[in-house]
């Protein structure tokens, strides 16, 4: 549909037709779960045995604008044909009660002035109620000043009409200006790849935004639906964890004027730490993402959302780049938006490679600052010469369990404390200063 409409070229939809056929079929272990989100962004729950069926009933509009179009105009129609043939029932009583159905001569003298001129059968009646609800007033029938009763039937009737129209108008505004209206052109990647950032395992997917509108205040949301058993043996079929999202704002804030790939860090204390090759194909996990923002143009806010299923997680993969820069302004080149090429990539999961690296299991009060961290002795671990136990940059000779080194002097082994080596080196820097 987007291509027809010229806003993505034709390359793009071909390439992501050659990327379905070129993506090899993993199959699992076991059955296909369901979705909880779906690649389009609606929910996948179906809602059953609802019993307090009258709480919709308690609020009318919002149900009027959560139904389907053909049941909201069929509901106006309906509305519109009951209320003129209401007060086609009223205006016809009232011509009866009067007398002014009764057939007279025309060639006699003339009798009472009746209710409503020009009323003589249901028929007529029912074409005075239609006059009045939507104010045509075609000039043959109208009300006179003989009946006080039919006054005030002319007053209720164009006050109903009044209520029927403003509600119909605001259904009819808010289901066309709904938020996932605009949702529509903000484009997911298909598949999401893990691959080594900065040298931690990275899980990425891309996202970008087809009108040159913006999204203000766009946040991303990141959350992990598995199914857990709690220690008690307790069965959670939908539990929602969330993940934080790569950022140096430490915030999920984007500035979406370019499509861009966003990013978690597979570390300690991330759902997806014991992630690897081997288990991603049986792993039983969606990652949803939900992407949050203000409309520029009409400022409502709006959401689009999308999941990654195991089967659509891609590892060893990295997305192509799509920028360039021409004739002094960027561009955008969507026909390439979902392409990934293979890196070399481990398939250990992130807990293994710590721990092959020498990242102990128990140091919660260890601050990871990277990849590549190497030790430094029982106290804790450096990367370049610093010790990065703590978050308050230390000397590396300084730590609170003193590091022993091993040294072979003419044959013997001594044991040298790091501290002393430390204090060594400081007074010798101190005395060439001097010099």
């Amino acid at each position: 549909m987007l291509a027809r409409k010229g806003l993505l070229p034709d390359g793009f939809l071909l390439t992501r037709l050659a990327e379905d056929q070129n993506q090899p079929n993993r199959s699992r272990s076991k059955s296909q779960r369901a979705r909880f989100i779906t690649k389009t962004g609606s929910c996948n729950v179906a809602h059953k045995n609802i019993r307090e069926q009258g709480r919709f009933l308690q609020d009318v509009f919002t149900t009027m604008v959560d139904l389907k179009w053909q049941h909201s105009l069929l509901i106006f129609t309906s509305a519109f044909l009951c209320s003129w043939m209401l007060f086609a029932m009223i205006w016809w009583l009232l011509a009866f009660a009067h007398g002014d159905l009764e057939p007279r001569d025309p060639s006699s003298e003339p009798g009472p002035v009746p209710c409503v001129t020009a009323i003589h059968s249901f028929t007529s009646a029912f074409l005075f109620s239609i006059e009045v609800q939507v104010t045509i007033g075609f000039g043959g029938r109208m009300v006179t000043e003989e009946c006080p009763l039919a006054i005030t039937v002319l007053i209720i009737q164009n006050i109903l009409g009044l209520i029927i129209n403003a509600v119909m108008l605001g259904c009819v505004f808010m289901k066309t200006a709904q938020a996932n209206r605009r949702a529509e052109t903000l484009i997911f990647s298909r598949n999401a790849v893990i691959a080594p950032r900065n040298g931690r395992p990275t899980f990425m997917f891309r996202v970008g935004d087809l009108r040159k509108s913006m999204i203000i205040s766009a946040t991303v949301q990141l959350q992990v639906i598995r199914r857990t058993v709690t220690a008690e043996g307790e069965v959670i079929p939908v539990c929602q964890l969330d993940i934080q999202v790569e950022n140096p704002l430490r915030s999920n804030g984007i500035f979406l004027v370019s499509p861009l790939i966003i990013s978690h860090t597979m570390e300690r204390g991330s759902p997806l730490y014991e992630l690897s090759a081997q288990s991603l194909a049986s792993e039983d996990l969606e990652i949803i993402v939900i992407l949050e923002g203000v409309v520029e143009t009409t400022g409502i806010s709006m959401q689009a959302r999308t999941s990654y299923t195991p089967e659509e997680i891609l590892w060893g993969q990295r997305f192509v780049s799509i920028i360039t820069e021409e004739d002094d302004r960027y561009c955008v080149d969507y026909s390439k938006f979902g392409n990934t090429v293979p890196i070399r990539m481990s398939s250990l999961s992130a807990k293994e490679l710590d721990q092959i690296r020498g990242v102990q299991e128990g140091g919660s009060d260890i601050q990871l600052q990277g990849w590549g961290l190497v030790r430094a002795g029982r106290g804790g671990f450096r990367r370049g010469g610093r010790a990065c136990d703590s978050s308050t940059p230390q000397p590396w000779y300084t730590q609170s369990e003193k590091a022993e080194r091993e040294v072979d002097q003419k044959g013997q082994k001594k044991t040298v404390h790091l501290e002393v080596i430390g204090r060594q080196i400081e007074e010798d820097g101190l005395g060439d200063m001097s010099n």
